[in-house]
């Protein structure tokens, strides 16, 4: 057939096929803006990875140090021209001068770094001989026994001030690159360009006659104010009687006279064997304990508390029979007792209230450490000021540093001289070197570089048994009233408060995010969902410190004061929803269709209200009836029994089993009965149905918890206990209105993220529409929601401001949903403005944060892992 077109019509249509071709090529606009996009997306996603990374990598560079060892920074020896037995040393803190006292009175200042003598003093000790000495922990206060059995006290401490630079006295010599002396004193430059300058405090006081005999061991505590010191020194004699002397002075602060009072107490006999020395005596510094040493291997410790009757409380056996203690001394805070045998073993001592009869005063020497023994006999030891670090002696001359809390030697020194003769040795005041003396006079000191002794992995991870308590335990501690308390490191109560935090948040958070997700999503009408779910997404955007502030000042002690209406709201809520949905059943048909939607809504907002304040009316009497009248004091244990908590605890177990049971044995005759009934007649069998279930497992549940009770059984003491105000359950409260509205959001979507059609055969098949979102749609979206819920996992964990101002801050490790808790982030907020930068506590805190990081990407990490999980078992339906 011919073709009838004009050539103008075929240009025309050559021409809309040509645009038309055109229109479907991309533009390149188009394409570069797509690349660029790309390109964005690509860099961007890079940098995030490397800023993780980073961040890693800059919380091992702080954390690292932590697990360094420590650095030796040098070694000096000499020979002192004492011509007589060394009987004591100290040094002071900046490892400048030191003092050595010979045992004829010969006192010689000299230069640590290279003994150059600086000054020269003799005491005149009035024809008597050195027989035993001791001083205080800052070893600056002296006490010398003589054979006359006097006994005199001798400062040989440091005095440190200012010089400017333009005040240097002339003609001084240069000692070494850092220090010049001149007149008896060193002047080292500090950063400020003056000059710190350094001399020797030493004076001998009077004698006291304690004794007729030979004084063989004595020790020396000074205590009191400055107007009002007082002196607390315990004496052994020759013939081992033991006796303790306190001196009060006062100073008068006008003429400077002071007036001494000293009085002395014989103490109860020690009936040693015959042949038994003794070889050491130590003095609390409060001065209610003395503790007597012998070469059989006991320790005798004496209770002081009442100096007019004194009493040999403990006699306890610390090595073998036939080893000598040959060495003792106490930590700082005098709450560890250190003791070295002649077989060279080395353990610490705690004084516990353990109630025993075997004591006068149920206290008694327990060994909490036992560290690594020396080659030989310990001769020697000698406790640092500020931690609890001591350095041991031995009979061949190694020389030891031990931190006894972390349980590790931190260095192996050995004398390089003779080692055949006794010696002294003391830590430096700062803990960063070791000085040791010999009676010859041959000083060895070491300077070395430990920071971080108090930790180790065990510390932070593991039980240490720290003095105080009674057995090993996991503490947080980084900080005390007192100079003298440790600081205690565990991560353990940390990482368990923020698990707690996050599992009590959970368990309110999860079932009312998932359950409105699941409602609104499947049930509730369109402009309902629309209203509610903008609603719900404006929640997120709350700050966090506003819901900390409310949680504290408001909810904390409205929770304490109405604790019986919240305990009853956990049940009666549920129960008013159950009630509202039986009386909708009952609705004619044509009413519950115009009443559908956001008339719905209101009613059961208005159902939820009604049953809170039916609450609030039942809390006293339901406190009255199953917790006599008073809950906290019910939670102590002190009143009544645990069947109450237990039958709460019980009943929804109880419920399900009863449910469960009606099920199956009635199940098909039940559906078979109602499916002939109309709606109203049907809702009032069922809601009769619900009641006496609901009867029958508040039985049930009474019966469990009585039968618990009766073998036992009770929960007091272990997930409940003594009610504190700001506690666990109010952060699950207040966390849990944080957390919902983003599971709420995720899970939603991924819910009506499910297609239709499956929805669609579920209904067409006969099933419910409630069978089908439990059946059907939940599982397909099992992967988003379970999504969902472990982001609103990760942001309990990892919240802040909450758990500070309602959790309490206390690092202790129980389930009591009534106590506090401290969590990592929480103690990282509240501590780390306070920590010293590259201090051990700065460090730790840091590793408190590399801590909280890699338990979010574990988590994180198996979340992925099961959603791939769900998400390939959707895929299958």
């Amino acid at each position: 057939m011919p073709d009838s077109t004009t050539p103008s019509e075929h240009s025309a249509a050559a021409r809309t096929e040509r645009k038309r071709l055109r229109s479907l090529d991309t533009k390149r606009s188009v394409i570069w803006g797509e690349r660029i996009a790309g390109a964005v997306i690509t860099v961007g996603g890079l940098m995030v990875i490397f800023a993780v990374l980073g961040i890693m990598v800059f919380l091992f560079r702080v954390v690292m140090p932590l697990m360094d060892g420590g650095e030796m920074l040098g070694n000096t020896r000499y020979q002192l021209d004492t011509q007589q037995d060394v009987i004591w040393v100290n040094g002071d803190e900046f490892q400048t001068l030191g003092i050595a006292v010979a045992a004829e009175g010969r006192v010689i200042t000299y230069h640590v770094p290279t003994g150059t003598e600086i000054s020269r003093d003799q005491f005149d000790f009035n024809g008597a001989n050195v027989t035993a000495v001791s001083g205080t922990l800052s070893r600056d206060q002296v006490a010398l026994g003589f054979d006359d059995g006097t006994v005199r006290f001798a400062e040989l401490g440091f005095a440190t001030s200012t010089t400017a630079r333009r005040n240097l006295p002339d003609g001084l010599t240069q000692l070494d690159d850092r220090d010049l002396m001149g007149d008896g004193r060193i002047f080292t430059e500090v950063g400020t360009g003056d000059f710190r300058t350094l001399s020797s405090v030493i004076d001998l006081g009077e004698a006291d006659a304690i004794s007729d005999q030979p004084i063989i061991a004595v020790d020396y505590r000074v205590g009191g104010t400055r107007e009002r010191p007082t002196l607390a020194f315990a004496t052994v004699d020759a013939t081992n009687q033991v006796r303790v002397s306190r001196s009060r002075i006062q100073v008068n602060m006008m003429t400077n006279e002071r007036t001494v009072t000293t009085t002395t107490s014989d103490l109860p006999s020690l009936n040693l064997a015959p042949g038994v020395a003794v070889t050491r005596i130590l003095l609390s510094g409060t001065g209610d304990r003395a503790i007597v040493s012998t070469d059989d291997g006991f320790v005798h410790r004496y209770d002081l508390r009442n100096m007019d009757a004194p009493q040999l409380a403990e006699s306890r056996r610390v090595g073998d029979a036939g080893v000598a203690v040959t060495a003792m001394t106490f930590l700082s805070g005098e709450d560890s007792l250190v003791v070295g045998s002649e077989d060279g073993e080395i353990n610490v001592y705690f004084r516990l209230q353990t109630g025993t009869s075997a004591t006068t005063d149920g206290r008694e020497l327990v060994r909490a450490r036992t560290h690594v023994p020396m080659p030989a006999a310990i001769v020697d030891l000698s406790e640092a000021q500020r931690q609890k670090e001591f350095v041991a002696v031995d009979a061949q001359g190694n020389v030891w540093v031990y931190h006894s809390t972390s349980d590790q030697i931190l260095f192996e020194l050995a004398r390089s001289g003779d080692v055949t003769t006794d010696s002294t040795a003391m830590i430096f005041p700062r803990s960063n070197g070791v000085m040791l003396v010999s009676q010859g006079g041959e000083v060895e000191a070491w300077q070395y570089n430990q920071r971080h002794p108090e930790v180790t992995l065990r510390v932070l991870f593991g039980r240490i048994w720290y003095e105080g308590y009674m057995e090993p335990t996991f503490v947080w501690q980084s900080t005390a009233g007192t100079d003298l308390a440790e600081p205690k490191y565990s991560l353990v109560p940390l990482i368990f408060g923020t698990m707690k935090a996050a599992f009590y948040a959970m368990l309110f958070a999860v079932p009312i995010a998932l359950g409105a997700a699941i409602y609104t999503s499947e049930f509730v009408d369109r402009r309902v969902r629309a209203t509610v779910k903008p609603m719900m997404e404006m929640m997120e955007s709350l700050p966090t410190v506003v819901l900390g502030f409310i949680a504290a000042l408001v909810l904390a002690p409205l929770v304490e004061e109405w604790i019986g209406a919240v305990l009853v709201g956990f049940f009666a809520l549920p129960m008013g929803l159950m009630l509202g949905a039986f009386a909708w059943q009952m609705l004619p048909p044509n009413l519950a269709i115009r009443l559908d939607g956001f008339p719905k809504f209101f009613l059961m907002g208005a159902s939820i209200l009604i049953t809170a304040q039916v609450a609030i009316w039942l809390g006293p009497l339901f406190e009255q009836v199953l917790f006599y009248g008073d809950f906290k004091q019910w939670t102590t244990g002190r009143v009544g029994t645990g069947t109450p908590f237990m039958f709460l605890i019980l009943l929804p177990l109880s419920y399900l089993i009863v449910a469960w049971s009606f099920r199956k044995l009635l199940g098909h005759q039940y559906r078979a009965f109602l499916g002939d009934r109309e709606r109203a007649a049907a809702g009032r069998i069922d809601a009769l149905r619900w009641l006496v279930m609901l009867a029958a497992a508040l039985v049930l549940s009474y019966a469990f918890a009585a039968l618990l009770t009766a073998i036992g059984y009770d929960p007091r003491g272990g997930f409940i206990d003594s009610y504190q105000q700001r506690n666990a359950l109010v952060v699950g409260f207040i966390m849990a209105f944080a957390v919902i509205p983003n599971i709420y959001t995720l899970a939603e979507d991924a819910l009506n993220a499910v297609p239709g059609h499956l929805r669609a055969a579920s209904l067409a098949c006969g099933a419910t529409p409630w069978q089908t979102s439990l059946w059907v749609v939940l599982p397909t979206a099992a992967s988003g929601v379970f999504s969902a819920v472990m982001m609103g996992m990760g942001r309990a964990v990892g919240e802040t401001m909450i758990v500070v101002m309602a959790a309490g801050n206390t690092p202790i490790m129980e389930w009591n949903i009534f106590s506090g808790l401290r969590t990592l982030s929480a103690n990282i907020a509240i501590e780390l403005p306070e920590a010293v930068k590259d201090g051990t506590n700065y460090r730790v805190l840091f590793l408190a944060a590399l801590t909280l990081f890699i338990m979010t990407f574990v988590i994180n990490t198996l979340a992925e892992l099961v959603r791939q999980r769900f998400r390939k078992r959707a895929f299958q339906l």
